[in-house]
């Protein structure tokens, strides 16, 4: 029976997607070398583990809005879900590498675009979480099914810079801010009347002067 790990290798952004999407590279492999593996049909769930790594004090200020205040960041520096991925492995022997799409988004209401925004740089820590069905042939040349154990993980620490490279190519100089629909007619409402060509001039028009800045936003 296959006992099959997982290595997450290397990561890359997809330049010409219809949205932002990475590409993790990723290395499968069967303790027995010898069995061929037909198919897998693989299921995984992806993690940020925040306490994994430093930050420093303008990231600290970036996050408050996930975390609250540093002082408290013992209790609630807390594993976050990122998302969901399938992808399917083709037939191999004792190990194949296969690409596991990850779609992403840059709306602003999800933890985990805050998260990933708040960091300046260094690596962000990743923990994925296998399972799914393996499609195997047996010695007598049967075809054989048996499920992935829920125990298979890896760890993989991403650098920010392949997300922030990702979002800058899809998003240049702009960001997205998902607004309840009254909010949204109110803020509209209020542009038309003032004359004001741009959402980013109406909000800024309504921001303290010199206390906050916003640059490039677009409102949908």
């Amino acid at each position: 029976m296959p006992d099959l790990d997982f290595r997450v290798e290397n990561v890359k952004a997809v330049p010409f997607a219809a949205a932002p999407l990475l590409n993790f590279k990723l290395r499968v492999s069967n303790a027995e070398p010898d069995e061929l593996i037909q198919t897998v049909n693989l299921r995984c769930q992806i993690q940020i583990e925040p306490a994994q790594r430093r930050y420093n004090a303008e990231e600290q200020k970036r996050l408050r809005d996930l975390f609250g205040e540093p002082e408290r960041w013992s209790q609630t520096l807390k594993t976050l879900l990122w998302t969901h991925a399938n992808c399917v492995v083709s037939p191999f022997q004792n190990a194949a590498t296969v690409d596991l799409p990850v779609a992403c988004t840059f709306d602003f209401n999800i933890a985990a675009t805050k998260y990933f925004a708040g960091l300046e740089d260094g690596e962000i820590p990743l923990l994925f979480l296998f399972s799914g069905t393996c499609f195997y042939q047996a010695e007598d040349g049967a075809l054989q099914i048996a499920q992935i154990s829920w125990s298979k993980e890896a760890k993989y620490r991403m650098p920010v810079a392949v997300w922030r490279e990702m979002m800058e190519h899809y998003y240049p100089n702009s960001v997205w801010l998902c607004l309840q629909r009254d909010v949204f007619e109110r803020l509209q409402e209020y542009k038309v009347k003032n004359g004001i060509p741009t959402w980013e001039q109406a909000l800024e028009s309504i921001l303290p002067a010199g206390e906050i800045e916003i640059v490039g936003s677009v409102v949908s």
